[in-house]
């Protein structure tokens, strides 16, 4: 997305009278406040659970801060975020079992929600998320490998949304998961757009899954979710080569 910038109206934005300092119309004022707000810092807003997994409504409200365009975010919406987080904790086999998102943070504070004990990490540019404490670790996917020792080959389950549709990225972050995951033994979970299909299976080995998922902003591009392992009846199971 463009960044907005104030321009000066029609109406006669700033006025003429060499001995009055520059104003601006009301329009233009209103535009300017409305830019500026745009660059603070944004409140925590809510978002309402609309299942628990399993079919039935639970209403609970997740908090989430606003999406900052300038990094790429966009939320994923209640079902996306519910139903994928059902599917991490579903995969982690037992209590010590370890679990990562990377630069997916509504998954995460979805996951949080449903099982506050569960052992995941969330690996994040944007440093409004340390308000989760030591489960935040700052993630630049310029820099794959910079990560804590501790780390590598430690996590069960791995999930990924790059915040880029290039290949550039996808191939950047695809070493981070190659960092973090256990070797023959992780469960990986990706979603990005469905022009990375070819890519992420030449990267990963993953396949795509029938379910889709949605953003609450309502993105253009299609949106898919991928896996190294045949997740069965969920998620919409692998979908059959063409």
């Amino acid at each position: 997305m463009e960044e907005e910038q104030v321009k000066p109206q029609n109406d006669t934005a700033f006025t003429e009278d060499d001995d009055d300092p520059p104003t601006l119309s009301s329009h233009a004022l209103a535009a300017l406040k409305e830019f500026l707000q745009q660059q603070q810092p944004q409140p925590i807003t809510d978002q309402t659970s609309q299942t628990d997994g399993e079919g039935s409504e639970t209403g609970e409200k997740v908090a989430l801060v606003a999406e900052d365009w300038r990094l790429s975010q966009f939320w994923y919406d209640p079902l996306t975020a519910e139903t994928v987080a059902n599917e991490v904790l579903a995969l982690l086999t037992n209590p010590s079992s370890l679990a990562v998102c990377i630069a997916c943070p509504t998954l995460y504070a979805y996951i949080k929600k449903i099982d506050p004990s569960v052992n995941v990490q969330l690996l994040e540019y944007d440093k409004r998320f340390e308000q989760y404490g030591s489960d935040f670790t700052f993630y630049d996917y310029n820099k794959p490998e910079d990560l804590p020792g501790q780390f590598k080959h430690a996590f069960q389950v791995v999930v990924a949304d790059p915040p880029y549709l290039s290949q550039e990225c996808l191939e950047k972050v695809a070493q981070a998961i190659s960092f973090l995951a256990i070797p023959g033994k992780s469960y990986l979970l990706l979603l990005t757009g469905d022009v990375q299909k070819d890519k992420a299976a030449e990267l990963l080995g993953l396949h795509s899954c029938g379910f889709r998922p949605q953003h609450s902003s309502k993105l253009g591009n299609e949106f898919r979710l991928f896996t190294n392992y045949d997740p069965g009846m969920r998620l919409g199971g692998w979908e059959l080569e063409k």
